[in-house]
């Protein structure tokens, strides 16, 4: 049992982000000083979740969200449910309000559908105060020790702790807070010339293949003059060479490399200052090269930005977890690119 072991330090996203990419089966129990939950999960994705603090009138707070779409909870008396306050069961055991849901479905209260936005509204509330959470122990229990685990639905836990973030930071974060506080970047930030704000295209003036010499430092920086090495490593030829067009500076040298599964080489061999890296690449995506580049020896201080279309909170979790440096949002204009480059080059 989690009771028995001491308190630990405790990163709820990190955690959550470990659990969905990991594709976890089974029953995570967290317990801090004064709640305890249960998030049931089908791999990685959301069975159930709940939490020590009133179960039930969570439950009676989620059924008043739905009763003027559901007509049959009108007819429903809610002093029935409590009946499953008592029930306890075996450890492990399914818990008492989950329970109840089931009920209601058996006693055609509620249809399926309904019985999945039921949960997600529970999911909502309960894990809200989880991520606040800075000390506790947890335990994941498989799920094949469950004689009945529940199965109502898969929720996509991603988007649920996003909501659970962004209400939080709503309520209660200091305004001075920053919006990437799941990641940390560096306080200094170096000034850098002037650049005019202009959004990346991606569709820049067709080059020929002799301007595009991808795998190789790009031909409109000035290799001979250059101070840095930047790898910008991307699937895709026309960002690569948007990307090159926007960091044109005689202080830099970009090598463009279009292969994820040759990358890691290619960045042995070349030894940059920098690596831009793409997050969504076929065969290796940009976590997984990230982290085989960290435990290189040659790259565990390289800087290492992940550049992506995705801004949800999870995914910059996923980046600290493989040890990312920072976080590039697509579509970013080219202040924007060149602020973040020599914000860790400097």
């Amino acid at each position: 049992m989690v009771s028995h072991r001491p308190f630990q330090r405790l990163q709820p996203m990190p955690l959550l982000a470990q659990l969905i990419s990991r594709r976890i089966d089974g029953c995570l129990q967290i317990m801090s000083a004064s709640t305890s939950w249960l998030l049931y999960l089908d791999e990685g994705k959301l069975a159930f979740a709940t939490n020590s603090v009133q179960p039930f009138d969570r439950l009676d707070r989620a059924l008043d969200q739905l009763i003027d779409r559901v007509p049959s909870l009108k007819l429903l008396d809610r002093s029935q449910l409590r009946q499953f306050e008592a029930v306890s069961g075996n450890y492990p055991s399914n818990s008492a309000d989950y329970q109840a849901i089931q009920w209601l479905l058996d006693q055609r209260f509620l249809e399926l559908s309904t019985a999945r936005e039921l949960i997600e509204l529970i999911a909502i509330e309960a894990l809200k105060p989880f991520l606040t959470v800075t000390e506790g122990i947890y335990e994941i229990i498989a799920k094949s020790n469950f004689l009945d685990y529940p199965n109502l639905c898969q929720l996509d836990l991603r988007p649920i702790v996003e909501r659970c973030h962004t209400e939080l930071r709503r309520v209660s974060v200091p305004k001075a807070t920053s919006p990437d506080a799941a990641l940390p970047l560096p306080s200094t930030v170096p000034s850098v010339p002037a650049a005019p704000a202009r959004p990346l295209s991606f569709t820049p003036p067709t080059p020929t293949p002799a301007q595009i010499p991808l795998h190789s430092a790009s031909p409109t920086a000035t290799t001979a003059q250059a101070q840095y090495t930047i790898a910008c490593i991307d699937d895709s030829p026309t960002v690569l060479q948007a990307i090159s067009t926007f960091l044109n500076d005689s202080s830099v040298s970009v090598i463009m490399i279009n292969d994820p599964v040759k990358a890691l080489m290619q960045v042995v061999r070349s030894k940059p200052d920098m690596i831009l890296l793409d997050v969504g690449m076929p065969n290796l995506d940009g976590y997984e090269l990230c982290s085989l580049l960290r435990r290189h020896p040659n790259f565990k201080q390289t800087p290492i930005i992940m550049v992506t279309g995705h801004t949800g909170f999870i995914d910059r979790a996923k980046a600290k977890i493989v040890g990312a440096s920072g976080y590039l949002t697509k579509p970013f204009t080219q202040s924007e690119l060149v602020k973040t480059v020599f914000r860790y080059l400097s």
